[in-house]
């Protein structure tokens, strides 16, 4: 099954094509800190330029699998339109995949504590080791980092835009940091496609974790 990987859970846009047999291709776009995203620009013409670098046409397309978060509202809404969009245009399936769960699958079976930066002085947080889920997704401020990365246990490696943000929090709380140019911080859209593949989909619904400012202003 051809599978189509879209992430647009953080500031950068993940685009990537698997195919039966071959790599995995993948395109992304990934902004300056504290740049706006850029994915209403990029996502589609992102999708066409891998589509076109693997010789794949539309209709080819089996699944469209995307990342439901935890992460920003308006990407993550952008994210499923966008992958409804193609998949009803195209007749393929859609399923849903963890951010968070991506982020961990390149490190295998180690356990990963993996963090993103959910902006106002807060954090995402999830904990996995291969298929298992050492601590599910959860909001939290920077301080309660290193109580949620318990369950990874010592030899587990802290991942994601958010484990740099706030590595002072989780080193202090003795959990190994990524180095900051090590690619395990970018969420992968080849790794969303790959668990896609093996079979860990979710339904399609964004997990925001919590209200978006729009709410909580009306509040």
């Amino acid at each position: 099954m051809i599978v189509l990987g879209i992430d647009t859970a953080t500031p950068a846009t993940a685009v990537a094509l698997a195919v039966p047999g071959r790599e995995a291709v993948e395109a992304r776009d990934d902004v300056e800190p504290g740049a706006r995203p850029r994915h209403t620009q990029r996502v589609l013409e992102l999708a066409a330029e891998v589509l076109a670098r693997a010789g794949v046409g539309w209709a080819q397309i089996g699944l469209v699998a995307v990342g439901v978060g935890p992460g920003g509202y308006t990407g993550l809404r952008l994210g499923l339109a966008t992958a409804r969009g193609i998949a009803r245009a195209h007749g393929a399936r859609l399923g849903g995949v963890g951010t968070l769960r991506a982020l961990a699958e390149p490190l295998g079976e180690r356990p990963a504590v993996c963090v993103l930066d959910a902006r106002r002085g807060e954090a995402f947080i999830a904990a996995y080791a291969g298929a298992a889920e050492l601590a599910p997704p959860r909001v939290c401020a920077p301080a309660e980092l290193a109580g949620r990365a318990a369950p990874a246990g010592p030899g587990a490696l802290a991942v994601g835009d958010g484990a740099l943000r706030f590595a002072s929090f989780l080193e202090a709380g003795g959990v190994a940091v990524a180095p900051a140019e090590s690619a395990l911080h970018r969420v992968s859209a080849a790794a969303i496609c790959r668990l896609a593949l093996a079979g860990r989909l979710t339904a399609p619904i964004p997990d925001y974790q919590r209200a978006p400012d729009a709410e909580r202003t009306a509040r």
